[in-house]
């Protein structure tokens, strides 16, 4: 690799990308003060003054020295002694000359004096005893633009930095940032080892203008070699590499690679992986790759709630299993008792799921699933196991598939009396994460779509299928995306049986913190069943329910919620027939924590339902209501 630089005048730049560092410094002539812009005495308890002085360049110069300036630091965390301040200083010639560099200045002039003395000429054996007033003065001089903005050879659909071109500041940070983008440009196209070869910069003090070429070496375009395996312990090797799906022999993609660690990230087994490619290419052209890897605690236990003032209590718990027979398996163990206090019986659940990765396809996991749920609600009482074989395709981050073959068993009481179901169900969904965050979006999108064809293996059980889907956005905007829009629209219906001939949690209700808040928990149902003594009130056959919110950041950690819910339900499939419709509205309060907000809502009643649960409804959980 060969890196330099020439200078017309005087020339001052730095430059560090991929295997290229170029490095030259000079000192810079002064020009007249076009007037100071500074800030001293930040800290007002410290015993020593500082004062940062700028003269003319870019409004954002001297914040941007304050920020990256080691006495700033130093007096902020009370380093104040004489050897302290004299370090601090020392250390600021380079920080501020990067500073200037990358803002576009090459003939700038730092002086750094402590108590009237220039920082540079005390050596640092012999640092003051005490220092009182620190003066940091900077002449940016003039800003250079690009007279060339050079970077070749290039790979097709490689995204150079838009400021790095001819016109344009010349700051050292777009030179670096183009030059890593084209070393990236070529490794997504196979050549694993591109290397910036040599970089000329010409600095012209006379005409304030930076010539920059960058001149990359793509090398030859490499495939996957082997992978070696560190650090197991518990972990059969041989399912490690499944688990893994290394894609040896083919074109060398530092995607596959980031698909390698989030396939073995998502096993759940890990809890640090370590990827690193080979300083050297192997026979044929191919690249090997070492796999470093640190298991987790085999077991872990975990905990969570949700509160409403009609509800009750809800707690959740569970218990893992992360390497059951030693191939990556999960066995995890969830409970759960809720309507605890509530206006109506509590409910109870109890669920097992062994998950095994990489069945199939490394993508794909396999799982087997028994669960058992008894259901005490205000018209009907439910109990009802499933059990079942399914698997989960996850291709990337955003797309998530799920198909599973289920049978179950469930026995209802209402008013009509006791029916039992019997069938074969077959649910399917597909899920579209498009969020920035899963716990407090503040932009982007989340799509799921599902179906559940159903089979009845007796009398009084129909066939048929039930249709879900969801939709939510969010939008932010103002200082830090202090602001945030978030809307969810949710549908479903069954098609295929009538309502008596449909297992009752296939059903749509509505009311309560999923859907309406404000209104008691599934308070709007309809009433088509005949029963002893009249029409007896269940889901419904179709649903729609709409939500929209808005978010604000008021501190840091604290923040408020404005909300409103609406939903209607109908007896019929397909959104027709009779139909009941609620509304809600209210307002809550929304505290960070490290997973997930902490959330306290409020809400009551502002249309349609029964007439019968009206009053405010409390709800507490954690994570946002979408």
């Amino acid at each position: 690799m060969k890196s330099w630089i020439r200078a017309g005048a005087v020339a001052a730049v730095a430059l560090s990308a991929g295997a290229g560092v170029v490095w030259a410094q000079s000192s810079a002539s002064s020009s007249p003060f076009s007037g100071w812009f500074g800030r001293g005495d930040r800290n007002a308890s410290s015993p020593v003054q500082l004062d940062i002085k700028v003269s003319g360049g870019d409004d954002d110069l001297l914040a941007a020295i304050r920020q990256t300036s080691l006495l700033v630091s130093a007096q902020d965390e009370g380093r104040v002694a004489g050897q302290d301040m004299l370090a601090a200083a020392r250390g600021d010639y380079a920080r501020i000359l990067g500073v200037l560099y990358d803002q576009g200045y090459y003939s700038g002039v730092i002086d750094i004096r402590l108590d009237g003395v220039e920082a540079a000429s005390i050596a640092p054996l012999d640092a003051p005893k005490a220092v009182r007033q620190v003066v940091v003065s900077v002449q940016p001089g003039p800003r250079f633009r690009y007279s060339r903005a050079e970077i070749a050879p290039v790979a097709p659909g490689t995204d150079l930095p838009r400021d790095y071109r001819r016109g344009e500041i010349a700051r050292t940070g777009d030179m670096k940032n183009a030059a890593l983008a084209g070393v990236e440009g070529w490794r997504n196209v196979g050549h694993a080892k591109a290397a910036v070869a040599e970089t000329e910069i010409i600095a012209d003090h006379v005409a304030n203008q930076v010539d920059s070429r960058i001149h990359l070496a793509p090398g030859p375009q490499l495939r996957f070699g082997k992978l070696t395996i560190r650090g197991e312990k518990r972990m059969d090797p041989r399912r490690l590499r499944k688990i893994a799906g290394f894609p040896e022999g083919e074109r060398f993609d530092p995607e596959k690679l980031e698909d390698v660690r989030k396939r073995l990230r998502r096993s759940g087994v890990f809890s640090a992986i370590t990827l690193t490619e080979s300083d050297y290419i192997g026979p044929g052209n191919t690249l090997d790759v070492d796999l470093l890897v640190t298991e987790q605690k085999l077991r872990r236990l975990g905990a969570g709630f949700e509160y409403s003032n009609t509800d009750g209590l809800s707690l959740t718990g569970y218990w893992i299993n992360r390497n059951l027979f030693r191939g990556g398996e999960r066995l995890r163990v969830d409970a759960s008792i809720s309507d605890i206090g509530g206006d109506t019986g509590r409910d109870y659940s109890l669920g097992l799921r062994i998950d095994r990765p990489a069945t199939i396809t490394a993508d794909t996991t396999g799982y087997l699933i028994a669960r058992v749920d008894s259901l005490e609600e205000e018209d009907y009482d439910l109990e009802s196991g499933t059990f079942g074989l399914g698997f989960t395709w996850i291709p990337s981050d955003e797309l998530t598939a799920d198909i599973a073959l289920q049978y179950r068993a469930l026995k209802v009481d209402d008013d009509s009396g006791r029916t039992n179901f019997r069938l074969l169900a077959l649910p399917a969904s597909v899920t579209w994460d498009k969020r920035d965050d899963t716990t407090d979006a503040k932009r982007g999108y989340w799509l799921s779509g599902g179906i559940t064809p159903f089979v009845g293996l007796r009398d009084g059980t129909g066939s048929g299928a039930q249709v879900v889907a969801e939709g939510r956005t969010y939008y932010s905007f103002g200082t830090d995306d202090r602001f945030t829009l978030a809307g969810r629209v949710r549908l479903g219906t069954v098609v295929g049986p009538e309502i008596e001939e449909t297992p009752r949690d296939y059903l749509f209700w509505s009311g309560g913190g999923g859907t309406v808040r404000g209104h008691s928990y599934e308070s709007l149902g309809v009433e088509v069943i005949e029963g002893p003594e009249g029409t007896v009130k269940t889901g419904g056959m179709s649903i729609v329910t709409l939500t929209a919110e808005t978010r604000i950041q008021i501190r840091e950690r604290i923040g408020l919620a404005v909300f409103a819910d609406a939903g209607r339900v109908w007896e019929d499939s397909a959104w027709s027939g009779a139909s009941g419709w609620q509304a809600g509205a209210g307002a809550g309060i929304r505290y960070r924590t490290p997973v997930g907000p902490l959330r306290f809502d409020i809400a009551t009643p502002v249309g349609g339902g029964d007439g019968d649960d009206g009053g405010v409804q409390v709800y507490i959980g954690l994570g946002q209501a979408f």
